[in-house]
Formats: structure tokens, sequence, C-alpha cells
């Protein structure tokens, strides 16, 4: 076991939080500490989405957390593509969602019950400044901790040509749905679950193009929620989106070459980004922090637990983030495929992110794989 005394993290999401509550199962002797410049209750976005088996890494490591956050937990088997030509529905392809505050609360509380201090609205200026034997840096995207020590990290920053808003809805949506639609402007594509009984994410995208042609970089988060929820009355049944920071942007490719810099590490959206088309940024982010502690509790040294993880990590969140990418690359021209019919559609975007297969597509929907061969069969 790792010979530590003392830990500071920065970042009081899931990947924070569930570090620390890690450290104290498994190095209940060092001393951990959480710091979070937002206030407490205070967070971006509305729901995260996982794939149906995606927690069951946590049931395996964890269970009185996963015991803890599978009963808020939204759920469905199947998952929905609303086309101008008609609606497809993929068998097999489930979900779990939850809200992302929601999920924030749980694991502040089980935190405090095992007697972590959390500081909210807290600000760091300079982590050379924490005092302690490991600095993780789980602070996100704009990360204090990378920034700081950048030429060690290496990080890589790109971004993908779409614009995406991230809105929120009081329509409790069935399943998982993508809702592709033509526009005045261009066409336009929402992805929408629910995270609670009567609440659902609502993701708006559109090529950059479509984007400039509706006036979306002229308007505020009101006067945009306002034009997409005419946009997609249809499938919000007249509703008005919900706003929360809910303002354009290109999504950010980072990568990071190197996840540890001294006593400093990173995980989460501090080191890696993954497309929200795929749902595993914070399944991503709690597999990182299972890494890293099960490292520190295995390894003798401090030196040792960092090496461990920074060789045995990155391959294999890499493989998730190159799927995430090539998945993300898929929707930049998702207007071109609008014009196949709707089980070809269907099919190249079960396809997109280069990890499934025919075999795989039979085991997985089962239905949707025989609807679409007789589709083809009647084509040829």
């Amino acid at each position: 076991m790792t010979q530590l005394t003392s830990i500071e993290i920065l970042g009081g999401g899931p990947a924070g939080l569930y570090t620390a509550i890690l450290i104290r199962r498994l190095l209940p002797h060092v001393r951990v500490r959480v710091t979070e410049q937002n206030p407490e209750g205070a967070t971006f976005g509305f729901g995260v989405v996982f794939s149906d088996q995606a927690l069951e890494f946590l049931r395996a490591d964890d269970p009185e957390t996963y015991d803890l956050v599978t009963p808020h937990m939204e759920r469905w088997r199947n998952m929905t593509l609303n086309l101008p030509g008609g609606t497809v529905t993929l068998d097999g392809v489930g979900f779990t969602a939850i809200g992302r505050l929601q999920l924030i609360q749980i694991l502040t509380e089980r935190a405090r019950g095992l007697d972590v201090p959390i500081r909210f609205g807290t600000a760091v200026d300079d982590p050379v400044d924490l005092d302690a034997d490991l600095v993780v840096g789980a602070d996100g995207l704009n990360s204090l901790v990378r920034s700081a020590f950048e030429t060690q990290f290496k990080p890589t920053m790109d971004y993908f040509d779409n614009r995406f808003a991230w809105f929120g809805a009081t329509v409790p949506f069935d399943t998982l749905t993508q809702t592709f639609i033509e526009t005045e402007f261009g066409p336009m594509n929402a992805h929408h679950y629910r995270f609670a009984p009567d609440r659902s994410t609502f993701i708006v995208e559109c090529e950059d193009a479509t984007f400039r042609k509706a006036g979306f970089d002229g308007l505020g988060e009101e006067a945009s929620a306002e034009r997409c929820s005419a946009l997609f009355a249809d499938v919000l049944n007249g509703t008005k989106l919900v706003t929360n920071k809910s303002m354009w942007r290109r999504f950010p490719k980072l990568w990071c070459e190197n996840w540890v810099a001294g006593k400093h590490v990173l995980l989460g959206d501090a080191v890696h980004t993954a497309h929200f088309s795929i749902g595993s940024g914070t399944r991503l982010a709690l597999e990182d922090a299972i890494a890293l502690v099960h490292a520190l509790a295995e390894h003798p040294s401090l030196e040792q637990a960092l090496q461990a993880y920074q060789q045995q990590r990155p391959p294999i969140a890499r493989k998730i983030v190159d799927a995430a990418n090539t998945s993300a690359t898929w929707y930049e021209t998702f207007g071109e495929k609008m014009g196949l019919a709707p089980m070809d559609f269907a099919h190249d975007y079960l396809m997109r992110s280069g990890r499934m297969t025919e075999e795989k597509l039979r085991q997985i929907a089962p239905q949707f794989a025989a609807d679409h061969a007789a589709h083809r069969a009647m084509a040829d």
C-alpha cells in the first residue's frame, strides 16, 4: 500500500467526489479533502446518461454507492430514431440516466458520511499552494491543475465543427431518442432522454452553416431556447425548453499525453473528453477514479502507483475516446444521410462508432437486424 498521508482533490463533480469516496474506503489512513469552486447545489447541465450495463463496474467495485445511485435512475430497453421519413425503433439499445445534480448530491452525502471534508464555493489560485502528498485534478475541461503543469501533461485540444446547446425539457420521453428534422435553415438534430419522471435532457445540434443561417450566433440563451422550442415543437408537444447555461458551443476534443506530473494527476474531463453521442463521459471519469485509487492501494510507493496508473489507464480510456470521436464525426455530416430510407439511416447510425459489427448487431438488436435485412432484400 502506498505510503501517503494526505491527498487534495480539486473538483467536486462526480469524478472528484467518487475519488474521495474510494480513498476513504481503500486508504482509510489517508487525509483527503475535496475543493470545489462553485457553491453547493450549483451544477451545469441536466441529466447524465449511461448505457444499460455501464454501471456494472460500479456494482462490482463499490456496491454500497451503486445501491445509493441506481434507485434514482430512469431505465429503458429500446432507442428511437425520429426521421422525416418515419420512426425506427432500435430494440435492445438500452440506457439509464440520472440528473447530474442528483448524482452529485448522492455522492456528496456518501462522501460526507465517510467524513470527507468538502469545501464548496472555494477557489484555488494555484495548485502548487496545496500542501499534500498528492493533488488530484478532477476539475473538468478548464482544469487549473492541467493548465498549471501544461508542459508536463502535454494536452492537445481541438474542436468538432458542429454546434450544440444543452437544454432541458418537461416532457418525459419514453426512450433515448434522436430526432432529425429538416428546417428552413438546414438539417438539425436533438438528442433527448428523460433523467427524472418529469424531466428530460434535450441537446440540439446542427452544422455550423445551419447555426449561422438560423441566427443562433446572434441570439442569447433564452431566445435560442425559444427558437429551438418552435423548431422541435412536434416532439416537445408544444412545451418550452428549459435553460441552464445553455449556450451554443463546439464540442472539445481533449487528450493529454501524460496523466501524471510529479505529485499531480488528472482524471475525467480534465484529461480527456468523450463526445456526448456515446454517453460515456461520466462513466470514464468514474473508471479513471477507480484505476487511480486502486493503483494507490496496490503499490508500495506513490511513484510506482502513479506510473501504473499512467501505463494502464490511458490505453483503456483511449479506445472509448476514439470511438466517441468517430461517432462525433458521423454527426458532422448527418444532414447528408437524411436522404436515406429510415431503415438504412438507422443502420448507418448504429455502425457510426466503428465498434459495431453485423454479428454484434444481430445479438444486441435482433428485431431491427431482421427488419433491416428484410428491407435490404426488398430493395435489392
